[in-house]
């Protein structure tokens, strides 16, 4: 893109993480004019969410990608839940459900991108702008009409009828339109880092390690395990000034058949610090422009469950507005706003239920963990058959799972 220039389309997504590629995707498929900006040059970052989950399968099968997804190098867990001074508690079992993929499956974030940006890139209709980085948004007579977005040789523009900002939890797109979300806290921040992983250590599953005020989770990632290591919040100054040996001293503690290499872990430059945030916008739009995922609505690492909530954002967006956007492309009438309404009122339920759920946990689980406190007999609850039916349930499906109802537009 050789000096400014103005790009036009029918759809504007700011940010090109799931949420954002399967929107694009899903539009383009339906022959809508979709820009998508991503201010990376690529999706190589490491330490990004990978856990996608049953309801999210069920979405790329019916974008017929599963085959292509599960061809992907991955690990699946069927158990999600606690190891808590060494006694086992799972929360969910996905196999006890009829699911027709009953599981997790860990996929580096850049594999599942890749999978769907070279997908949406065979339509006409998709542009895919990298190394693009929304700050601004262009408004018009009381109406978003676009964003402003810099790349390497300059400023830019987009106009649209709709802009999506789908730029994650510190969304620039978001602070430009004048909307704050609701912070509802966390007790906790994560220090995340990987240590090799070899064939012989067993199967860790999905669970989080507590014991002694200390907690910590391991994912496999194939050649190595991913560690997230959670501290109170506002404790990572207190972390790093004792030096990186008592941060390896407990995670040989709570991972045993780590010990012999936690050393791999040279310093804290080996490691990134994730700030947990939990918070939601009471208005997901304002006229010309909707938010989805996390720029809508950061959700707490626990469960993994935000993909899969940006994801089905994605999703009810695109079966929503597909109509409008189609008849603005030919006609250039406005999107109305009570139609992006309506994908707020429709995701609103599984938003706020899914977060009063992370928010219990953190309060009477992480929390109480991390303080060295007793907790709540939670196995009893869970090994209720019932209890253990609807957590699987809320965890691999959600409160109201999407579908695609839009048939791809023939070329």
């Amino acid at each position: 893109m050789a000096g400014p220039e103005t790009l036009t389309a029918t759809a504007c997504v700011a940010g090109c993480g799931p949420a954002g590629a399967v929107l694009g995707l899903l539009l383009a498929r339906a022959g809508v004019e979709v820009v998508v900006l991503e201010k990376h040059a690529d999706f190589l970052r490491d330490f990004r969410g990978d856990t996608v989950h049953p309801s999210t399968i069920e979405v790329l099968a019916e974008l017929g990608l599963a085959e292509r997804f599960l061809a992907l190098p991955h690990h699946k867990v069927s158990t999600v839940g606690f190891v808590r001074d060494g006694r086992t508690v799972d929360v969910a079992d996905f196999s006890t459900l009829d699911l027709k993929y009953p599981y997790i499956a860990f996929v580096p974030q850049w594999d599942l991108l890749h999978l769907l940006v070279s997908e949406a890139a065979r339509l006409p209709h998709f542009r895919l702008v990298m190394e693009a980085e929304a700050y601004d948004v262009r408004r018009e007579g009381g109406r978003i009409t676009g964003v402003r977005f810099r790349t390497p040789d300059g400023d830019h523009h987009v106009r649209a009828h709709l802009t999506v900002a789908a730029d994650g939890r510190h969304s620039a797109v978001r602070r430009a339109a004048g909307l704050r979300p609701r912070e509802f806290g966390a007790p906790m921040d994560v220090l995340q880092f990987r240590l090799s992983r070899r064939d012989t250590d067993p199967d860790e599953g999905y669970h989080l390690r507590m014991a002694g005020g200390r907690a910590v989770a391991v994912i496999n990632r194939g050649t190595y395990w991913n560690i997230a290591y959670m501290i109170r919040k506002g404790g990572y100054e207190e972390l790093r000034g004792a030096g990186i040996q008592p941060l390896r001293d407990d995670v040989a503690d709570l991972v045993g058949f780590l010990a012999d290499r936690v050393g791999e872990l040279a310093g804290f430059e080996d490691t990134r610090f994730l700030e947990v945030r939990l918070n939601r916008l009471r208005r997901w739009r304002s006229p010309g422009l909707l938010l989805i995922g996390d720029a809508a609505h950061a959700m707490s690492p626990i469960a993994g469950v935000g993909i899969n909530l940006a994801v089905q954002d994605a999703v009810a967006a695109a079966n929503i507005l597909t109509r409008h956007l189609q008849r603005a492309q030919h006609t250039g009438e406005p999107i109305p706003e009570r139609m992006t309404a309506a994908v707020q009122r429709r995701r609103w339920a599984p938003t706020v239920t899914t977060q009063a759920l992370q928010r219990t946990a953190q309060r009477f689980g992480i929390d109480r963990a991390l303080r060295a406190q007793a907790a709540p007999d939670y196995g009893a609850i869970v090994r209720i058959p019932l209890v253990r039916k609807a957590m699987s349930r809320l965890l691999g499906v959600g409160v109201r799972p999407e579908h695609v109802r839009l048939p791809p537009k023939s070329r």
